[in-house]
Order: structure tokens, then sequence, then C-alpha cells
């Protein structure tokens, strides 16, 4: 028998395959909620609950769901892609940092991020068969703030065949993660490039402070994909402040610069389901509910949301004053649903974000 799970994904899968069919047979296809039609009488067999969606339909009883157009479902598709492939990175990270634990290698307690260029440089040696503390040491970059005596006590250990063996697949691993996530690239940036130019020959603004003493390291593209972004969207979402270019490309990815699809910023941030979920009887508040959803822009918001904890910024205060009057988590939802509303007025109706100051 088959997993459940797998199985409504296996069905999903020939939906998508069905719609793109229709839609490119200049058909209007309809993406349907369930939950609008699952507890109608009448429905016996598949025959009986198609001729209810067509009645229903008929009626003007359905509602179409957001589908994006078929360029940003391409990009979103290299995007989800490039994404999973950082996930699966640090997952062998992970499984390096544990094979060497085991070993005793105390390594993290000396460099933040064994993926680093220290850290690679030492993992390399040690498989290629280098066991000397001292000898490891001297490959560590200089602006590592740990002595190279503190580095060399690290580095003595248990050295075991068999957790040798796992460090060395899981490095093999990590580096085909890192070739994939570079053919990713290449492939996204051709992508973009391929985007008609929305900027209408408006220069790319002055890049926040903090964000230009940040260097390119880690899982970023290793191409100016914030120019790229400003060229396809014709705004720059990164003025907002915890809106860096990676969750500005989700973004985009995921819903498009076209926000004309919502009629307004509140049918937006209902889309994002970050709106109250209020059950009112009479104009009162009878009970709240939750809204609990896996959409993947909601998720970076609320991503973005959480790092205004420190910011000295007007977010940053609203922030830290909602956080003390009701807590964190509803603070964050609510600091989330105002950065999707600043996101739809930039790309709807073409405006700035200006900070106005934390004592504002």
């Amino acid at each position: 028998m088959r997993d459940p799970d797998s199985c409504h994904a296996i069905h999903r899968s020939l939906l998508i395959a069905v719609f793109d069919i229709l839609e490119e047979a200049g058909l209007e296809v309809y993406l349907v909620n369930a939950r609008e039609t699952k507890n109608l009488p009448g429905r016996k067999s598949d025959v009986q609950e198609s001729q209810w969606l067509m009645k229903l339909h008929t009626y003007g009883l359905l509602r179409n769901s957001f589908r994006p157009p078929q360029e940003i479902r391409t990009l979103r598709t290299y995007w989800r892609q490039r994404s999973d492939l950082v996930r699966a990175a640090g997952r062998h990270i992970q499984r390096m940092q544990k094979a060497l634990t085991q070993m005793n290698i105390q390594l993290a307690n000396v460099l933040s991020d064994i993926s680093g260029k220290s850290g690679q440089a030492i993992i390399k040696a040690i498989l290629q068969g280098e066991r000397d503390g001292g000898e490891l040491a001297t490959l560590c970059d200089r602006r590592v703030q740990a002595s190279q005596e503190e580095v060399a006590g690290s580095l003595e250990g248990n050295w075991q065949d068999d957790l040798l063996f796992v460090l060395q697949q899981e490095q093999d691993g990590y580096e085909f993660c890192q070739k994939q996530m570079a053919d990713c690239d290449r492939h996204l940036e051709q992508c973009l490039q391929q985007r008609a130019d929305r900027s209408q020959g408006a220069s790319l603004p002055v890049e926040k402070r903090k964000e230009r003493r940040k260097k390119k390291k880690g899982n970023h593209p290793q191409f100016d994909l914030r120019t790229a972004l400003f060229r396809m969207a014709g705004t720059d979402l990164t003025l907002i402040d915890s809106v860096d270019v990676m969750t500005a490309m989700t973004i985009l990815s995921e819903a498009g610069w076209d926000m004309s699809k919502w009629k307004t910023e509140d049918h937006f941030v209902s889309w994002l389901r970050l709106c109250p979920d209020n059950r009112i009887s009479s104009d009162k508040i009878i009970g709240k509910g939750r809204l609990p959803t896996n959409n993947r822009v909601t998720i970076a918001l609320k991503m973005a949301a959480s790092t205004l904890r420190t910011s000295q910024t007007y977010l940053g205060a609203q922030f830290r004053r909602l956080r003390t009057k009701l807590g964190s988590p509803v603070a964050i939802k609510a600091m989330a649903a105002k950065l999707a509303r600043l996101i739809y007025r930039m790309l709807r109706f073409g405006m700035q974000y200006v900070d106005q100051g934390a004592e504002f």
C-alpha cells in the first residue's frame, strides 16, 4: 500500500498537468478550494460530483484560486529547487559535525561554521590523511579569532575509520549540493534576464548601510540578485527593514509582481492568512481561531518580522511595542501583515518605502 501523503502528492501533480494542458488550449480553468464544496449534498459518485460542481460554477458560487502565470511558475521552480538544495547541504553539514563530535574533534568550539573557508580546508586535509593538529591549525584563515594553539587542541581526537568514511561521504554530498546550487544559479540568472524590464530606466536605490557591509557568503546566489529583481519588479523591496534579497526573491517567485490579482491589500493579507480569524455575532467577537498555513511567502515574512527585535527603525520600535503588549507570536504575525501591506503598496502603486525612525 502507498503512503496516503505520497498518493495525495501524485494526485496533485496529475491535476497540475491537466491544468497546464487546458490552459494552453485557451480555456479559462478554475482552481477551486475543496473546502467550499465538501459539505454539499448529492455527492454519491464522481459523475454526480462533477455535475454538482458544474452547477455551482454555472451559478457563480465557485471562486478561482490564485495561480501565478507561467513565467512566475518557471522562476518559482528554480527558486524552490535551490531552496531544497540549501536545506540538503545544511543536513550534510550537520552530519559532518556529528561525525567529528563522535571522534571528539571539537572543531565547532573554535570555528563558528565548518562550511566556511577554514573549516573546509581543515576537513579536506583530514580526509587526505593529515592528523597533526598543529599542521591542521595552520590552515585557518587569519581572521579566525581563536589562536592556532586553541585550534590544534580542538583537533585532538580518536580517529576512527568508520566515522572518517561517514565524514568523506557527507563531504562529497555537500560538495555535490554546492555544484547543483551553482547550476541552479546559472539557470536562475538566465531566467531573470529574460524577463521584461519594468524599471523604466530608473536607477537602483542606494543600498542600506547594514546590507552594504554584508559580504556575499553562505547560501546567497553568486550573481547580483538585487539588481535583477529591481529590473524585473520595477521596485526595490529590500528598502523595507528586515526584507533582504532572499526574502524578496521568495515573495516575487511565489506571488509575482502583479498585485492586481488582489483587489486590496486586505485581500492580499487574507490570502497570506495573516489576518485575524475572529468569529463575530451581533457585532461582537465571540471567539478567535488560528489560521495555520504553509504558504512560503507567509513563512518568509514571519522570519523577516522576527529579525525586527533589535532593529533601530520605525518597524523595529513598532515590533517591540506590540511584543510588550501582546507577546512575541502575535507581534510577529502582526508585523508580517504590516510587511505584506508595504510590499503590496510598493508593487501595486510604485510607492517607495522611507523609514521614519524609531523615535517617530
